[in-house]
Order: structure tokens, then C-alpha cells, then sequence
């Protein structure tokens, strides 16, 4: 099965040379989110569990539309500004990940786009 790229208005528009995702036979490869609004309003400003739940609605939002969700997610990459906000990240993180979390990896990143906190992407399987 040939690439295809994935595109929802519930999630922001890509901002640049990329997709949302792209999906190849069972697989969905998921572009960073981070927490912007579906209309593109910034929560740079509000604090790093607040960005982590708009970023994971964005993701779910696009998974959605590639024929996944959450719970089909194999692995995440989480992109931290501050490895210092790791445990306020992970608390909200865990409640979108409740029964058998992905495999994941999480990093201090030197700076993330706009401003933010936390970006975060994906790779999951789809049926």
C-alpha cells in the first residue's frame, strides 16, 4: 500500500512542509503535536500538564482520523523543553493511557516550536 497523508480540522493545521500523519498498510506515523487549538489559539502559557492534554487531544484527533485511536498507539515520543516538568507531563499523560501505556521515550528538547513545553508524536497501528 502506497503513502498516504492524513488531514483533520480537529486538530491544528499543519504549520509547514509536513502532514498531520501519514499511514502506510497498518501503520499511522503521527506528526508532533503540541498545544495549539484546532483553530490554532496558543496555550504556550498555561502550564505543562494543560499543553500535555491539548497535545494528546490533538494526536487523538488525528489518529482518529487515520482509522486509530489511543489505544491502538505503540509508541510516543515525548519532547520536553524542561526535563524538570517530566512528572507534571506524566500525570496527565497517564490518564489518556490508562490500561497497557505505549512504549515511550521522553527527552529535554533545546527549545520546542512556539514557544511551548511539551510536543509530542506518535506511531501507532491501525486495523
Amino acid at each position: 500500500m502506497p503513502k498516504e497523508t492524513v488531514h483533520t480540522d480537529s486538530a491544528p493545521a499543519a504549520a509547514g512542509a509536513y502532514s498531520q500523519a501519514t499511514t502506510t498498510d497498518d501503520l499511522v506515523f503521527t506528526a508532533g503535536q503540541i498545544a495549539l487549538t484546532p483553530d490554532g489559539d496558543s496555550l504556550a502559557d498555561e502550564p505543562v500538564d494543560v499543553q500535555t492534554e491539548r497535545a494528546l487531544d490533538n494526536l487523538a484527533a488525528v489518529l482518529e482520523e487515520a482509522g486509530a485511536g489511543l489505544d491502538d498507539v505503540l509508541k510516543t515520543t515525548v519532547y520536553l523543553a524542561d526535563i524538570d516538568d517530566f512528572e507534571a507531563m506524566n500525570e496527565a499523560y497517564a490518564d489518556y493511557f490508562e490500561s497497557q501505556p505505549p512504549a515511550r521515550s521522553a527527552v529535554q528538547a533545546g527549545a520546542l516550536p512556539l514557544g511551548m513545553s511539551v510536543e509530542i508524536e506518535a506511531v501507532a497501528t491501525r486495523s
